[in-house]
């Protein structure tokens, strides 16, 4: 009979635990608004930021060197260079589309279509070594 007794007693313990612990671990999903407005911003995604060019030289890569020549990665980094603004991107989308709309109609010959295009394949080519020397200076 006393057996009996701690057997009730020992399940009714361990009932008792574990709805403790369903309690405290279901007490602990319910998340305040706020809570919710934290940690929907923790998962949003960063913004960019382009911090202003520091004094001294550019170095490759970005990155400042300490002075037994390790990369020192507290410093702060700087854009590559400027985006190109929307305007900038529909009028470049704006004279494509017409240089196409204009060799599908006709009105334009296939050499002078294929010069544009070379023309177009000159400046993408010549225009990053060039940004690249002025950003160098």
């Amino acid at each position: 009979m006393i057996e009996n007794d701690i057997r009730r007693i020992a399940t009714f313990n361990r009932t008792a635990l574990i709805c403790a612990a369903a309690a405290m671990t279901l007490a602990g999903c319910n998340l305040t608004a706020e809570e919710k407005a934290a940690a929907a911003a923790k998962r949003a995604a960063p913004t960019a930021v382009v911090m202003p060019a520091t004094k001294g030289e550019a170095v490759e890569g970005g990155l400042m060197k300490s002075p037994d020549g390790y990369p020192n990665f507290g410093a702060p980094l700087t854009a590559a260079n400027v985006q190109m603004s929307d305007e900038q991107a529909a009028e470049l989308q704006h004279q494509l589309t017409a240089l196409a709309a204009r060799r599908k109609a006709g009105t334009i010959s296939e050499a002078e279509y294929q010069a544009k295009v070379t023309e177009m394949r000159r400046l993408a080519a010549e225009h990053g070594a060039q940004t690249l020397s002025e950003i160098s200076k």
